[in-house]
């Protein structure tokens, strides 16, 4: 069993956070949706294997749910955890030159458009825009008892650690970035975030 501490939003912090992304979410959607249908149409051109993935993810609580993406791998790497190896405090989250990655899966990446679909998971409620980034169920479950905080808040799109680094921080340091966001968090704070994300986004610094 996991044991959480008493959760860092109150509820009117909570109805404010999902107003936000409801509102921000549906409106990007529309936004993207001709550039969604022209990054499908290059993932079916450019390698056999179905457009999206519907990868297991914990969430909240370690409620387990499909967190949606572009495919951005050979369809045989499908089933293989993105970053193979041991889970230790030096790796980054993802390698830089993963041979399985795509042409289009590169361009996606580094554009961070294989994250767009999880637009679809924001609006039903299994994410936010902004919080720690739902993470792989076999690294959760070599968590120590104090990285379980980082599950006591909805889980996001972006957070605290993608505008401090990406995937260039190691792994440990990821996981104090969250906590930094969950024992500071206010709705500005997710304003500040998600607006900072955007450049971040432009650069493309530490994106693979």
């Amino acid at each position: 069993m996991i044991n959480f501490n008493p959760a860092p939003l109150t509820k009117k912090q909570r109805l404010v956070k999902r107003v936000f992304d409801l509102i921000a979410s549906i409106f990007m959607l529309i936004l993207s949706l001709p550039l969604m249908i022209l990054v499908s149409i290059a993932i079916r051109i450019d390698s056999p294997g179905p457009i999206l993935l519907k990868q297991k993810r914990v969430g909240e609580n370690g409620n387990l749910f499909g967190m949606y993406k572009y495919r951005s791998m050979v369809q045989e790497a499908m089933n293989q955890v993105e970053n193979p190896g041991q889970n230790n405090g030096n790796q980054t989250h993802k390698l830089p030159e993963d041979p399985r990655t795509t042409r289009v899966g590169r361009l996606l990446r580094r554009s961070s458009l294989d994250e767009l679909p999880q637009l679809f998971n924001v609006i039903r409620g299994e994410m936010s825009l902004v919080g720690p980034r739902p993470e792989l169920p076999i690294f959760v479950d070599q968590y120590q008892p104090w990285q379980k905080e980082r599950l006591t808040c909805p889980q996001g799109m972006t957070g605290w650690w993608q505008i401090n680094g990406r995937n260039l921080q190691p792994m440990y340091r990821y996981t104090e970035y969250d906590l930094y966001y969950i024992q500071h968090y206010s709705f500005w704070l997710d304003i500040t975030i998600f607006m900072k994300t955007i450049w971040v986004v432009i650069r493309g610094k530490g994106a693979f």
